[in-house]
């Protein structure tokens, strides 16, 4: 019997990169050097600057506090990963572990914000054909 694995992520083969570089490259970067990296989108993000608020969710990463937010839009970057963060999906906070494979990704991404739908067997009444249906 083969067991499954319990992880979500694809397993590695070696040490992960990141368009050609590896975490502790990514971490030694500046931010500019950082964003010519990323794609278009998130790079005009990081270049038209941060809000206030993901000021401060950058500002408590970097002082190692537990970070519980509502901005779905701020990027992952390479001095976040390894730590644990709660992003909000409009009905709780939902616990994320950042691993070096969200690096680029916005926190959105990772907190769904629609479940999934599972129905239940029709009840009593539900149907005409259901009045045959013996109730014992």
């Amino acid at each position: 019997m083969v067991k499954k694995s319990a992880s979500k992520l694809p397993k590695r083969k070696g040490e992960f990169t990141y368009r050609g570089r590896t975490v502790p490259e990514l971490q030694g970067m500046s931010l500019e050097e950082f964003a010519e990296l990323l794609p278009s989108r998130e790079r005009r993000s990081i270049k038209h600057g941060y809000t206030d608020g993901q000021k401060k969710v950058l500002h408590d990463f970097k002082e190692g506090k537990k970070v519980r937010t509502h901005h779905r839009d701020m990027i992952v970057l390479p001095e976040m990963i390894g730590q644990t963060i709660e992003i909000h999906n409009g009905k709780q906070f939902v616990s994320v572990d950042l691993q070096p494979e969200m690096i680029g990704h916005r926190f959105g991404e990772f907190a769904p914000t629609r479940a999934k739908v599972t129905h239940g067997s029709a009840g009593v009444g539900a149907t005409r054909s259901s009045k045959f249906v013996p109730l014992k």
